[in-house]
């Protein structure tokens, strides 16, 4: 009897990044089922896909502008580890009550980014350490807008040189946010960040 590969399966909501065909494919690389929709996705599709954890993709707005784009409540009524990518890590900010503003340094292509505290998404994971002894990742950004502000219950976990909150990650839930695009291969440990949210994070068998 053949294992049912829908059993364990990854629901990416798009915000309508250029590279949201590219969390599919890592998503299904690792081995995992997946399926994209519009982030103006029914709360009933949401609830009768039985995802075991949901990507939030970046995407082109800005957080800031009036009927930009959200994701639904009830991806966090749910309870399941979500993963906000980019635009989706600032539209979960935002919603959680944190804040998000333009930013005059905009960041787009490479940049590194340093570990500041420990958590379940990004620990262990490094390129290399820095002079002080912290985990510093090769990354992929691009983005104008950054989290200024987090939300209750969210804690700080990386940084860069002009995105002082890069990363981020809540105490207690399994809710996770980073700036960069761990979906490219410009990320050179992206696989396997994306491997620890899909396996590790939601429990998937690949």
């Amino acid at each position: 009897m053949s294992p049912d590969i829908h059993r364990h399966r990854i629901l990416i909501l798009d915000f309508g990044s250029q590279y949201t065909q590219l969390i599919a494919r890592r998503v299904r690389e690792i081995g995992v089922y997946s399926e994209i929709h519009g982030w103006d996705v029914t709360d009933k599709d949401i609830t009768d896909f039985n995802a075991s954890g949901i990507i939030l993709s970046g995407g082109p707005e800005s957080v800031t502008a009036q009927d930009s784009p959200r994701a639904p409540q009830i991806v966090f009524d749910l309870g399941l580890p979500v993963l906000g990518i980019c635009y989706g890590m600032q539209t979960m900010a935002e919603q959680m009550g944190g804040s998000v503003q333009g930013s005059d340094t905009s960041e787009f292509g490479y940049a590194e980014i340093r570990s500041t505290s420990e958590d379940r998404l990004l620990s262990g994971i490094a390129d290399r350490a820095d002079a002080m002894g912290r985990s510093v990742l090769d990354v992929w950004m691009s983005h104008g807008d950054k989290v200024t502000e987090l939300p209750a219950g969210f804690a700080r976990t990386s940084e860069t040189d002009s995105c002082p909150i890069a990363a981020m990650a809540h105490g207690e839930k399994p809710w996770f946010g980073i700036q960069f695009h761990p979906e490219v291969t410009h990320t050179s440990l992206g696989k396997e960040i994306m491997s620890r949210f899909v396996i590790d994070i939601c429990g998937c068998d690949a």
